[in-house]
């Protein structure tokens, strides 16, 4: 299916920030850029809707631990996303293709989801909120340049979001390992701590 590599960087991108995906491929495809967005998503309800929400996230995300807040509301809701804006772009007549379009949308916003759930908790171990700021302007910036990329060159954006998953999967693991030895070594000096010296 030729439309499968947009489908599959749209679901990536959805996951890390659905409101952003729907607002620029609604805009794009409103204003011509592109004839591959579906009318569905340039209706100016959505479009609205995507803007004050997309406002709301670019907020939340900046803020430290608000930010894992948000991403756990969000479990469902940018899979969800991923998924109907998947089978929107394949089509909308129910046959097995644009379902498993879905399917695959769905399954790569997951999966980028979780990704950014886990290096955020990561990153909120961390004292200072320039990091969060920084992480969350530089995820913004990706999806933008990703989703346009993507209307263009299909295929090498489905590979450049295939491997930025990768990446964030080793990412996510490499970081969460330093955390729980972190969190070891700070229980072994509060238990040395308290129990008596010499015993």
């Amino acid at each position: 299916m030729s439309v499968l590599p947009l489908v599959f960087t749209s679901g990536w991108a959805s996951g890390i920030n659905a409101y952003a995906v729907v607002l620029l491929l609604g805009v794009l495809g409103a204003t011509g850029v592109s004839d591959d967005v579906p009318s569905a998503l340039q209706r100016p309800d959505v479009l609205i809707a995507a803007g004050v929400l997309f406002l709301c996230e670019a907020v939340a995300d900046k803020i430290p631990y608000v930010d894992s807040v948000w991403d756990a509301v969000h479990t469902v809701i940018r899979p969800v996303a991923g998924a109907v804006v998947g089978a929107l772009l394949a089509g909308q007549d129910g046959s097995l293709s644009h379902l498993a379009a879905g399917a695959v949308g769905g399954s790569a916003a997951l999966l980028s989801h979780l990704v950014k759930a886990g290096t955020r908790m990561a990153v909120n171990t961390s004292p200072e909120p320039a990091s969060n700021i920084v992480l969350s302007l530089a995820e913004d910036l990706g999806v933008a340049a990703i989703v346009v990329f993507a209307l263009f060159h299909p295929v090498a954006a489905a590979l450049i979001a295939g491997s930025l998953l990768a990446l964030g999967i080793a990412l996510v693991v490499f970081l969460w390992k330093k955390v729980r030895a972190f969190l070891r070594r700070r229980r072994e000096r509060r238990a040395a701590a308290v129990s008596p010296s010499g015993f």
